[in-house]
């Protein structure tokens, strides 16, 4: 009997070949996919793909998707692997590979040549980016006259070491047999999530969120009848915010479990009644969720001329994600020092981005244009325009009747919104940047980059799930109303394998990340002072 191509044995060699001709390969549960067929019709975008190519993403791939994609996967199968699978740095990330035939490698050159591609990037020096859909090197944008002098980048260099020591003080080394072993405890607790039904969801809690936000609803319109119109504005905002919480379980799919139904009720929530979209907030939230806090990768930390949440944005570093330069220009300089006090003044006008970062995602058309997923564009253009009916001409032009008043309304209900933003941030700025290379289990990399905040049940309304990301970021499929009897599953797994847990305050998390902006702050003056310094240097050269 002829042997089926998907069981084919591929060798590491074979397969660096195949990601060398610009084929996106992943690995999950020792089965080989070539998903480039794939990318046009994936909801989450291509660069959630692109950041796990090379890589054994059997985990990451089995948290996000629900039972029918996990199903249908298996058509882009090209073969198997055999033994422990020693992951490859993805060419998004600066991956170098090979396309010549060659020798095998044993496993121990292959880790040496992975973690000198590792070192390479994670400085935020080289890194390059990828096509869409391809795997083609691009060499680093000259520098400009914003770069940092030789002697800014070797104290960021410095930064960088020092950075990645003390992470690796904190945290279980990077072995082989201790992430294999943290890697199998893990989905020994996703089984465990599973069996205990904490993936079912309690839809007589979301009745009583319909029921909350209803109020709220109500409660704004009354106050903009009666002519109270700032406060009918704080109603209308602390409503978008609750209604933001079931947006998120939705794009998450964690409500109904099935991709069709939550996202229409996600896209309902974020267009026509949040003037948002969930389309594009899947294409930055899901990269977020695959590559947390590195700087180079993670949108959601990528804050520049207003915040550098670590020092490697004061050195000029790429963003993959926005396929540009993060220049820490003049603009950067000026406000970076100040950061840590301009934090929440900025966070104020966080809804105002979001509406910019909306529809230039729909008008470039930046989501899938094929696949199950093609029409959520004009479902969203259509939202939004409906959005800016009811706000724009039914409250703000026909209920509300002077200019002035229309501004304190607008300013009022967008920027009351804050507390939600400062929720969004607060669980990953103060925690660890520092890119330990591909070998580091999933589990232990999203604990490393996330914290919880601590706070009592009868609050959990308020916080809407959020203050449970590192247990979000574990397993995001999982409906917010069970996330606080996972937290104590979670908290279990994290003393048996020797896991930091970071579970602060409200309060405590404001301050550690207020803390962390001081410290970078700290930093780029410093920096400032070598540009000083080195300018002067040259002066006195000159001067000969």
């Amino acid at each position: 009997m002829q042997q089926s191509t998907k069981d084919t044995i591929l060798s590491r060699r074979q397969i660096e070949a195949l990601i060398a001709q610009g084929q996106s390969i992943i690995i999950v549960n020792q089965k080989v996919f070539r998903v480039d067929a794939w990318i046009p019709y994936h909801p989450g975008g291509q660069k959630v793909i692109q950041h796990v190519v090379g890589k054994d993403a059997t985990d990451e791939f089995t948290i996000f998707h629900c039972d029918e994609t996990r199903q249908m996967i298996g058509r882009y199968q090209i073969g198997r692997i055999d033994g422990r699978w020693t992951n490859f740095v993805p060419p998004i990330q600066g991956g170098v590979f090979r396309s010549d035939d060659g020798e095998e490698e044993d496993d121990d050159e292959s880790t040496v040549l992975v973690k000198e591609q590792q070192d390479t990037s994670s400085t935020g020096l080289k890194a390059p980016t990828a096509d869409a859909g391809m795997h083609k090197r691009h060499s680093q944008p000259k520098p400009t006259e914003n770069m940092a002098p030789q002697d800014g980048m070797t104290f960021l260099d410095t930064q960088t070491k020092e950075e990645i020591k003390l992470t690796l003080s904190k945290y279980p080394p990077l072995d082989s047999a201790t992430q294999d072993e943290i890697i199998a405890k893990y989905r020994l607790l996703h089984k465990q999530i599973h069996n205990e039904g904490l993936y079912n969801c309690h839809y007589t809690a979301y009745a009583w969120e319909f029921a909350r936000c209803s109020v709220l609803f109500g409660t704004m319109l009354f106050f903009l009848r009666i002519g109270w119109y700032n406060t009918s504005a704080l109603f209308l905002a602390w409503f978008w915010s609750q209604m933001v919480f079931a947006a998120h379980d939705a794009g998450h799919i964690g409500i109904t479990q099935n991709y069709t139904i939550d996202s229409l009720i996600g896209m309902t929530i974020a267009a026509p009644i949040g003037g948002l979209s969930l389309g594009w907030w899947k294409r930055s939230h899901n990269v977020h969720h695959i590559v947390t806090n590195a700087p180079e990768h993670d949108p959601d930390n990528q804050h520049l001329p207003f915040l550098a949440v670590n020092h490697r944005f004061l050195g000029n570093i790429f963003s993959t994600y926005h396929e540009r330069l993060l220049a820490y220009d003049k603009v950067a300089q000026a406000l970076v020092p100040f950061q840590a006090y301009l934090y929440y003044i900025i966070l104020l006008f966080g809804r105002f981005n979001l509406y910019v970062q909306s529809w230039l995602f729909l008008l470039k058309a930046q989501g899938p244009r094929k696949g199950p997923a093609k029409w959520h564009r004009w479902f969203e253009i259509c939202g939004n325009l409906i959005f800016w009916l009811w706000f724009g001409y039914g409250i703000l032009y026909k209920s509300i009747p002077t200019p002035l008043a229309r501004i304190s309304f607008v300013l009022i209900s967008h920027m009351a919104t804050m507390p939600l933003h400062v929720q969004f941030t607060v669980s990953h700025f103060a925690m660890s940047t520092t890119d330990l290379g591909p070998n580091e289990s999933f589990a232990q990399r999203m604990l490393r980059t996330t914290m919880d905040v601590d706070c009592p049940p009868w609050l959990d309304w308020v916080h809407g799930g959020l203050q449970f990301q590192a247990i979000h970021h574990l397993y995001p499929r999982v409906p917010r109303h069970n996330l606080r009897r996972a937290q104590a599953l979670v908290m279990e797994f994290c003393r048996d394998v020797g896991i930091p847990y970071a579970l602060y305050g409200f309060v405590g998390g404001n301050r550690k990340v207020l803390g962390g902006l001081a410290e970078v702050a700290r930093q780029a003056a410093i920096l400032d002072k070598c540009r000083r310094t080195v300018a002067e240097r040259g002066d006195l050269v000159w001067g000969r």
